[in-house]
């Protein structure tokens, strides 16, 4: 029994709550892993999990060894990359998920940079802007736009993005410019909506001037849950959007977006990277986590008062 190759086993596991689940994610057979659970189990001589039909419970004793072993793979990990030479630099797999636009537009973009610091760093990144389990689907960490509502998880605020309000000309030829933003709830006015992956809905967007404050939610023909999606909605007319200025830029300097309501401003859009609590941060994370800090820092900095 290879007993690192067990450790690991065993603690994707306790993670995943399955051997389907931990065999899928270790690229192994459940027969692999049910073997070296087992084999751990027996030279330990100690019952670390409780099978079931339906699920996998962690035992008492379990739980404690659990977290012995998150520090002994993490200690080996950091091991491996803090050898001298070239074996110094950070290797291995990452998993990680993003919001599409961030990804299509500032993130891949980028990678070529990363890749030239990090050659030995492999990424599987998901893209999307629905909920991760980040322990059942085995992912590092997540890049994600809003406010975190999951306080179990351990987030690093680095950057956040200006918004404004935009429509394509065609739409503006059609239902004319609005002069206030409350003029997006007549009628005859249309947004795009976002149906936010943490509550399913769409949320008004909070809009101030030096003299007034507004809460506009308007109405919809079509609400959607990705970035990507809601963009091209908007670019073919469908409706009124809110944006990050990286994403809108483009559009504007072509002539495909329109700004509205330029005298008001909105609140900014923190992003956040996040990850797990037992997650170990090994030397890889750390420097992915630091490489979009930094890139974030370059494009859409955080406040002074958000930068403790």
């Amino acid at each position: 029994m290879d007993r690192f190759d067990a450790m690991q086993a065993f603690a994707r596991v306790v993670e995943a709550g399955s051997f389907t689940k931990a065999a899928e994610t270790l690229h192994m057979s459940k027969t692999t892993v049910t073997q070296l659970v087992q084999q751990l189990e027996a030279r330990l001589r100690v019952k670390l999990l409780n099978r079931t039909t339906r699920k996998v419970n962690v035992t008492a004793d379990g739980a404690v060894y659990y977290e012995r072993v998150l520090r002994l793979l993490a200690e080996m990990d950091d091991a491996e990359t803090s050898l001298s030479g070239a074996s110094a630099l950070p290797r291995g797999r990452l998993r990680v998920d993003v919001p599409s636009p961030l990804a299509s537009m500032i993130l891949v973009p980028a990678l070529p940079a990363f890749y030239v610091r990090y050659p030995d760093i492999q990424i599987d990144m998901g893209v999307s802007d629905r909920i991760v389990d980040m322990i059942d689907e085995n992912v590092d960490c997540v890049v994600r736009g809003g406010e975190l509502t999951d306080q179990s998880l351990i987030a690093r605020r680095v950057g956040e993005l200006q918004l404004g309000v935009f429509a394509a000309p065609s739409y503006l030829a059609r239902v004319g410019m609005p002069e206030h933003p409350r003029e997006l709830e007549d009628s005859h006015h249309r947004i795009v909506g976002f149906l936010w992956a943490r509550t399913g809905k769409a949320v008004p967007y909070a809009m101030r001037n030096p003299v007034e404050s507004v809460q506009i939610k308007g109405r919809y023909a079509l609400a959607v849950d990705d970035g990507n999606a809601y963009l091209a909605a908007g670019l073919a007319g469908l409706g009124v959007l809110w944006l990050p200025k990286y994403m809108s830029k483009t559009f504007e300097a072509r002539g495909e977006l329109v700004p509205l309501f330029e005298n008001w401003s909105l609140d900014p859009m923190p992003i956040y990277v996040a990850f797990p609590p037992n997650r170990h941060i090994s030397i890889k994370l750390r420097v992915f986590i630091d490489w979009v800090a930094e890139l974030m820092a370059q494009l859409a900095p955080v406040s002074d008062r958000h930068d403790s």
